[in-house]
């Protein structure tokens, strides 16, 4: 049935690509596109040519750029994870098998009606008030039209020029490897509406159904007698209804930087909320950034440039210094007009962004209200309701920390992760030892999970052993270095603390007789190195120090074996 609805589509060639066209033969719908080389290279021809290479282009705009400003905004797409879709009752799970989540309503079928999920209006106001917005009490959906192989429907469902929520801001604490500092982004709106379905293009000129796994729906190339380069794209519904929040910010950040730390910052909140998981890799958190520059001190914007395929943090940071560079580069070559209203692409691999279409004004898409969903009218009673259920944010969690005596550099990197953080709170709830707690967390809890790619979540260790762990350390019933064994076995196997001190009898030894004669054993059968200790090298009192600990098995005090140590090292009794 979908394949011979997508069959029956009248498309317009110049909304899909701009060097593309259909034909129709035998009923099929076939797509001709030029390829990306020939594409590339008419782009090349049609814009002057710049000075210099592109990969030597930011080193030769260096001393420039303290001459101009970045004006930066982000559109952020973060997909919510609701049990079903925004106006239908199919699943969507991410990997599914393609078309297998899809529904006359998500197919755009003639005569299926939307009905509103209503956590996804839930999941909107906590956004809204997270991010200090003024929320819409009364909002609508409107119908955003434009053509594409991926919205069977011809529209978006989403919403215009009344919002559920605008006017916040988020804070963000940048890190200490960047200089440090607190920044204040401004938040236009936030507002509802649903993903489109998903594109895979393949190149080649024959068209074999073997190659295309059943479920999919395929747009086929022409027959090899049609003179054009050709892609056959393979369409999947899955994500077509999954419901979105669109955040988009005031162009308030000026560097990659800060535009990257600003999107951490809301993928945290949403993580924190629990509306999203913000995976960037699986394109459940998509930013598209928006890049201008001007004079230092001219007040007027200049020409937007939007950049889009940021799968990363990282390459959001490298994208916008990139682009920075560029447009600077022909501001300083008079070529301003060269800059246009587009969208661009960032190429990963050779680290630049390139074009993609011209960008599309609002008049474009024809807005107008949704004439099969009613308005969203929200009561003071179910604003407050969400408000109270809020957890503690990321920012809030800083500035406690911060109170707690923490370094800035414990804070981000304990409130960077909420499971972390939980793993924090509930470790020093029962009394244990901040610092001793972040430090543990910090280093070989954090060394484990990264070498064995796991979460906080998976490991055996629970919060209550780790404070019982700092405790043992703290008096002395254990040395630190047992407390790394026992650390290591709780991560791995679980257990507690108690339990394997008893089974393994790993008590520290604090009699003072004890630890004597082990130093004394030591020191006796240790002459040449006694007689090289006593004749300066006093260094060597690690290696004595290393013997009696392997003596003792690692239980001698530390404290109180280096104690006896050096006054047994340092004495002139006769026999050392």
């Amino acid at each position: 049935m979908a394949l011979t609805f997508f069959r029956g589509i009248q498309l317009n060639p110049s909304m899909l690509y701009p060097s593309s066209y259909f034909a129709r033969k035998h009923g099929v719908l076939y797509c001709c596109m030029r390829s990306a080389q020939t594409q590339t290279a008419t782009q090349e021809k049609e814009q002057t040519k710049l000075k210099g290479s592109t990969q030597s282009q930011p080193k030769a705009v260096d001393k420039f750029l303290k001459d101009f400003e970045a004006v930066i905004g982000i559109e952020t797409h973060v997909q919510l994870s609701t049990l079903t879709k925004a106006f239908c009752s199919c699943p969507y799970n991410y990997g599914s098998p393609p078309n297998t989540s899809v529904c006359p309503v998500c197919m755009g079928l003639p005569g299926a009606l939307p009905v509103l999920n209503s956590k996804v209006i839930e999941c909107a106001v906590r956004v809204g008030l997270a991010l200090n917005c003024k929320l819409s009490l009364n909002s609508k959906f409107d119908r955003k039209q434009y053509f594409y192989p991926d919205l069977p429907k011809g529209y978006q469902i989403s919403q215009f020029d009344i919002p559920i929520a605008s006017g916040g801001y988020l804070d963000v604490d940048l890190p200490l490897e960047y200089g440090g500092g607190h920044r204040k982004f401004g938040i236009t709106r936030v507002h509802m509406e649903e993903d489109a379905g998903k594109l895979l293009h393949t190149d080649g000129g024959s068209y074999s159904q073997e190659r295309t796994p059943p479920s999919y729906i395929r747009i086929p190339p022409p027959p090899p007698a049609s003179h054009c380069n050709v892609i056959a794209i393979d369409v999947d519904l899955n994500r077509a209804g999954v419901p979105l929040l669109e955040i988009v910010s005031e162009p308030d950040m000026r560097t990659g930087i800060e535009a990257a730390e600003y999107a951490a910052e809301l993928q945290r909140l949403v993580r924190y909320l629990g509306v999203g998981n913000g995976n960037m890799q699986e394109g459940s958190l998509r930013c598209d950034v928006n890049i201008s520059v001007r004079p230092i001190g001219q007040l007027e914007f200049g020409t937007k440039v939007e950049i889009k395929n940021l799968n990363s943090f990282s390459s959001m940071s490298r994208a916008i210094d990139y682009e920075i560079s560029r447009q600077v580069e022909l501001h300083n070559q008079g070529q301003i007009d060269q800059i246009v209203q587009e969208t661009r692409l960032w190429e990963e691999g050779a680290q630049k962004t390139v074009t993609m279409r011209k960008k599309e004004g609002l008049a474009d898409y024809r807005y107008f209200p949704e004439p099969d969903l009613p308005g969203v009218s929200l009561t003071e009673e179910y604003v407050n309701s969400i408000r109270e259920s809020l957890p503690e944010l990321p920012e809030d969690k800083r500035r406690r920390y911060e109170k707690l005596g923490l370094s800035m550099q414990d804070v981000l990197f304990l409130a960077n992760d909420i499971n972390i953080a939980d793993f924090f709170d509930a470790t020093t709830a029962g009394g244990a030892d901040i610092k001793l707690a972040a430090n543990w967390i910090m280093g070989d809890i954090a060394a484990y999970m990264k070498n064995e790619k796991v979460t906080i979540n998976e490991i055996k260790l629970t919060p209550q052993e780790l404070g019982e762990l700092i405790a043992s350390i703290k008096d002395e019933t254990i040395s630190g270095k047992i407390g790394k064994e026992i650390l290591f076995e709780l991560i791995a196997k679980g257990g507690t603390v108690k339990g394997l001190i008893k089974e393994k009898d790993l008590v520290q030894i604090v009699d003072t007789a004890e630890i004597e004669k082990m130093v004394d054993k030591v020191i006796a059968d240790s002459p040449k190195q006694l007689e090289q200790y006593r004749g300066g090298k006093t260094k060597l009192q690690g290696y004595f120090a290393g013997q009696v600990m392997k003596e003792s098995k690692g239980k001698a005090n530390p404290k109180l074996l280096n104690k006896i140590l050096l006054e047994k090292l340092n004495a002139k009794t006769i026999g050392y």
